[in-house]
């Protein structure tokens, strides 16, 4: 096969359906990249520089197109990454491909991004929600409890909410980082709106004391599940 082939099919295989190529939107992140917000991302284990207000505006004008977010998926960058996923068709993905993403998905944001805005509206959400729980990695773990917490929320229906409850007694003081903030949230859903379970949800977080000196913003509320518990019932009326 010739260069000239190889070099037009390449081309053919960069463009989109629309005619943009990932080579241009390469060329848009790059011009977005900001020093100053990338030292305070990588803080945070995020390597991008991108505002995300900009990059919402450029997923806008983009608009839906599945080709061209599995080819930045590919391209390992996370802002390509990110806009991939305000981009993508989320029941487009199959089960094993969604599974793969958030095993790869080494940035924090790219992790949350992908749970709340693809598989949170994925036909495979449930299936992977109890394959990610039960996960030795605590990151993958951490994804299950995500989407545990949305059916805390959303579809209690079936949850046992009493054995959740014991998992994160159990577990989550000495859990890593990343999951024990996402069981932390499950707690505090689980007494935010299930009142029969909130007594024992603010008497583990009381006696657990996880995330009670995590600094918190003037007018935000403090991750420390019994403060959380207690303003949002508080804002909502008892239930």
């Amino acid at each position: 096969m010739s260069p000239a082939r190889d070099g037009k099919e390449a081309e053919v295989a960069e463009t989109t359906l629309t005619g943009t190529t990932v080579a241009e939107v390469m060329a848009e992140l790059a011009e977005l990249e900001d020093p100053k917000i990338r030292r305070v991302n990588e803080k945070h284990g995020d390597d991008h520089g991108v505002n995300l207000s900009k990059l919402r505006a450029l997923a806008k004008r983009l608009k839906t197109q599945q080709e061209l977010a599995c080819r930045l998926w590919e391209t390992g960058d996370t802002a390509a990454r990110l806009l991939a996923i305000l981009i993508c068709r989320p029941k487009a993905f199959g089960r094993d491909q969604l599974d793969a993403m958030l095993r790869e998905a080494r940035s924090p944001k790219v992790h949350d991004w992908l749970v709340n805005y693809v598989v949170k509206k994925s036909p495979h959400a449930e299936d992977l929600r109890q394959t990610w729980s039960a996960d030795q990695d605590p990151v993958v773990a951490s994804a299950g409890w995500a989407l545990t917490t949305e059916r805390v929320a959303k579809k209690p229906e079936g949850l046992d909410l009493a054995g959740l409850l014991d998992v994160i007694e159990a577990q989550m003081k000495d859990a890593p980082d990343r999951l024990q903030w996402a069981m932390n949230h499950c707690l505090a859903q689980i007494g935010i709106e299930h009142a029969e379970h909130r007594a024992r949800a603010l008497d583990i977080g009381e006696r657990l004391q996880v995330l009670k000196d995590y600094p918190t913003s003037p007018g935000c509320t403090s991750p420390f599940a019994p403060t959380w518990i207690t303003e949002m019932v508080r804002r909502q009326g008892d239930r």
